[in-house]
Formats: structure tokens, sequence, C-alpha cells
């Protein structure tokens, strides 16, 4: 297993800036993300209650540890509007050294 197999991307899709601001906002405070990246004006279709929908929504790239993806979703959770809201994540399966030694040193608070 590489070092970089300890790593994930997760993704999150919110129905504003102001809600995408406020989940990375507060993934940072507690650690469980390293980064957080705000993608605007993405255009989502969807099955939803048995038919197609579309939204237009804003979407969270971030980089973390595997170990605290459950963390994140249940932090996610609470904060979300969605009733079933977007988060899934991707193992890394590469990093650079120096990328992946600073997100451990931003997790850990140091």
């Amino acid at each position: 297993m590489s070092a970089a197999s300890a790593y994930c991307v997760v993704f999150i899709t919110a129905a504003s800036r102001r809600e995408a601001r406020r989940i990375a906002r507060l993934l940072l405070e507690r650690r469980l993300v390293a980064c957080a990246n705000i993608i605007p004006g993405v255009e989502s279709h969807y099955w939803w209650e048995g038919k197609i929908d579309h939204a237009r929504e804003w979407l969270l790239v971030m980089k973390t540890r595997r170990s605290r993806f459950r963390a994140v979703e249940r932090a996610v959770k609470q904060l979300h509007s969605y009733q079933v809201p977007e988060i899934i994540a991707l193992p890394l399966a590469a990093g650079q050294a120096d990328y992946l030694r600073w997100m451990d040193a931003s997790l850990s608070g140091q």
C-alpha cells in the first residue's frame, strides 16, 4: 500500500455558495480536512423522487485522510440542507510527498 492510499478526495455538492463556505469552514476548523476547494456553477442532472431533475450547485473538493471520512460524513449531514447530500470519496492513487506531509500537518494542527 502506497503512502498516498491513506488519503482521499471527498466530493460534496451544496445548494449555495453560503452553504458550501459554511461546510468548508466547519470541516477546516475541526481539522477534518486539510483543504477545501469550492467550484461554482456546477450543473447537476440526477434522479430524484422518480423523475430526472437538475440544479445549479457548488462543488466542494476536499482533501483528507481516509480515516476521517466518517467524521466528515457526520459533520456534513448535520449542516447540509439536502435530504440526501452527495458525500463521496475517492482514494488517492499517488500524491506528491511534500503535499501529503503538509496535509498531515494541517490535519494535526502543527
